[in-house]
């Protein structure tokens, strides 16, 4: 089994390149949808979330509310850590157990976010960083996925520079440029994860 890191900034392109990967065999494992299923309502990730945050995140219905939790911990360090506390340690035994139910000659592509912010690289055999310029991460997230300019700046401050992320990287993948440039590179670092899964380590 070759343990893959995948990560990228927001509106770089990371999403679409595991998805092109799935689609040449590999397992994915996604910590922004297993970051949501441990906050599920019943689960005790849910429960504790309340404990620490109050009532007033959760809707009428009962979920999480997740634009009013947002509000409270995205310009807190202290209530956004609090928060890490709870959902990393439980998106961590999740994602484990996905893995050890993977084939043992898998390519396993962990999808994570904040990879270089919360100094994973080390977890894995191999770091992909999906980069792309930071004016085309604005354009994304202003024209595809109708953000406030302000808003996808902020965003995009929170998180790792691209040279704290290159930094981590074994392999880069360029999206600035076209779809088909990006599914080329995306072919070439398939063909390296599969000739790393063979090769003895």
């Amino acid at each position: 089994m070759l343990k893959v890191g995948l990560t990228g900034g927001i509106g770089a392109g990371k999403s679409e390149v595991s998805r092109l990967l799935v689609e040449r065999g590999a397992v994915l494992i996604d910590s922004d949808r297993i970051a949501r299923e441990v906050v599920e309502p019943g689960t005790p990730g849910l429960a504790a979330v309340v404990e620490e945050f109050g009532p007033d995140i959760l809707t009428a219905e009962g979920t999480l509310d997740r634009p009013a939790l947002g509000a409270l911990v995205f310009a807190d360090d202290q209530r956004r850590a609090a928060l890490n506390a709870i959902v990393h340690p439980l998106v961590g035994a999740r994602a484990a157990e996905l893995e050890r139910a993977a084939p043992e000659d898998a390519v396993v592509v962990h999808d994570v976010p904040l990879l270089t912010e919360n100094g994973l690289a080390p977890f894995y055999d191999l770091v992909v960083v999906v980069d792309a310029s930071a004016e085309t991460q604005l354009d994304r997230l202003v024209t595809l996925r109708g953000m406030m300019e302000s808003d996808a700046r902020a965003r995009m401050s929170a998180q790792a520079t691209r040279e704290e992320r290159r930094a981590v990287a074994d392999l880069v993948v360029d999206n600035d440029g076209t779809h088909e440039a990006l599914v080329e590179q995306v072919d070439a670092v398939w063909d390296e994860l599969v000739r790393r899964a063979v090769t003895p380590r």
